[in-house]
């Protein structure tokens, strides 16, 4: 069992989506970003960078910040969703990394630049851009020759670039020119497990 913080963000979507997906029984409580709860002292003794999304483990009282650990964790206690070991294993970490270390960043600055910036800046928001788009090139090449990222099966490199990858249109990237890309979106937005952990992530959801 787990109590899980969140928020509506493509970081905090990953962990609901990666708990339906693995049926794992939690708690849910949503972090309120706007009102700044996430720079409460109770919540930084839980996440000391003061980020979503957080969880801990009911049974031992432990805290497990920073969406990629918090993916690992859940995918070892389901038992899937990530290989137990070996080169299986690393390659849907590298992909998992990927996401976390540079898909996330970049495609966090193109919303930045274009919808929270107090003064226009094309310069950077080209730059950004240009940076997203190559990443969705980066991605789509390997979709094009597994169905999945970095594995044949579903796995957590997948739950956790989807809820980024989905932003394209609030971003002003047309995906067009990446077909397996879109095939790729249109195959995760379809399941069940994603459709409910998107549901999750809002405020005011319960978790079951």
């Amino acid at each position: 069992m787990y109590t899980v913080y969140t928020a509506d963000t493509p970081n905090g979507r990953k962990v609901t989506i990666a708990l339906e997906e693995l049926g794992l029984p939690y708690e849910l409580h949503h972090v309120d970003l706007s009102a700044g709860e996430q720079h409460t002292p109770e919540f930084l003794a839980l996440s000391p960078n003061g980020k979503i999304p957080v969880v801990v483990r009911q049974r031992d009282g432990h805290a497990i910040f920073e969406s990629g650990a918090v993916l690992i964790e859940l995918a070892d206690q389901g038992g899937f969703l990530l290989p137990s070991h070996g080169a299986a294993r690393d390659r849907v970490l590298s992909w998992l990394f990927l996401q976390v270390g540079s898909v996330g960043p970049m495609l966090g600055q193109v919303w930045w630049f274009r919808h929270g910036a107090a003064a226009a800046n094309p310069d950077a928001l080209a730059r950004y851009d240009r940076e997203a788009r190559r990443l969705y090139g980066v991605v789509d090449r390997e979709l094009a020759r597994s169905a999945f990222l970095g594995s044949d099966t579903l796995s957590i490199a997948d739950i956790a670039m989807y809820p980024w990858l989905a932003t394209y249109e609030e971003l002003g990237i047309g995906v067009a020119e990446w077909p397996h890309v879109v095939r790729w979106l249109a195959w995760m937005a379809e399941r069940p497990a994603v459709v409910r952990g998107l549901a999750r992530a809002r405020p005011g959801s319960v978790a079951r």
